[in-house]
């Protein structure tokens, strides 16, 4: 796993991606630490952080339109994270967390250790085996929005202009 998660980061940071770890009582800090105010986010229930709520944080969780427009952080879990790209696997939730992690300045994703895989064979046979029998629907994001469609090389222009990854350390 280490060499999987060293990968994983080394792949983070080739993209100018922020990336720290941290163990789950610290996780409260190293969100706040992350996040520029205003920040949105959605519930972390699903993530296995046993005890942890984004509402112990200034983060405001079940953003209205409103909220979200002036939010300039989004907090979301991530499914699994790809090593040898540094990709994020976000899956799409009832409490919009796509709208949460594609429409702010900067997306903070909350990734266990365990959940990140070495390459996107991996990857896409986790998601097979995890949504086989729920269905669902996934985006997999690789760094900052950037495009050069235009010329020169433009970062946010259909996304987050920073991402800042937080790794939660297994045993921890």
């Amino acid at each position: 796993m280490a060499n999987t998660r060293t990968a994983f980061e080394t792949s983070l940071e080739e993209l100018g991606v922020t990336v720290t770890r941290t163990i789950e009582s610290g996780l409260g800090d190293t969100i706040e630490d992350a996040i520029t105010e205003p920040a949105v986010g959605v519930a972390l229930d699903g993530m296995g952080a046993e005890g942890f709520s984004l509402a112990e944080t200034p983060v405001t969780v079940d953003p209205t339109p409103v909220a979200l427009r002036e939010a300039t952080t989004g907090v979301t879990g991530a499914e699994l994270g790809v090593g040898d790209y540094g990709s994020l696997v976000l899956t799409m939730t009832d409490e919009a967390s796509e709208l949460v992690s594609l429409f702010v300045e900067r997306h903070v994703a909350i990734l266990h250790e365990e959940d990140i895989q070495p390459d996107m064979d991996a990857a896409v046979a986790e998601l097979d085996e995890r949504f086989n029998d729920t269905g669902g629907s996934a985006i997999i994001a690789t760094g900052p929005s950037a495009t050069a469609d235009m010329g020169a090389l433009v970062k946010g222009a259909h996304g987050p202009e920073s991402v800042y990854v937080i790794v939660v350390e297994e045993g921890a």
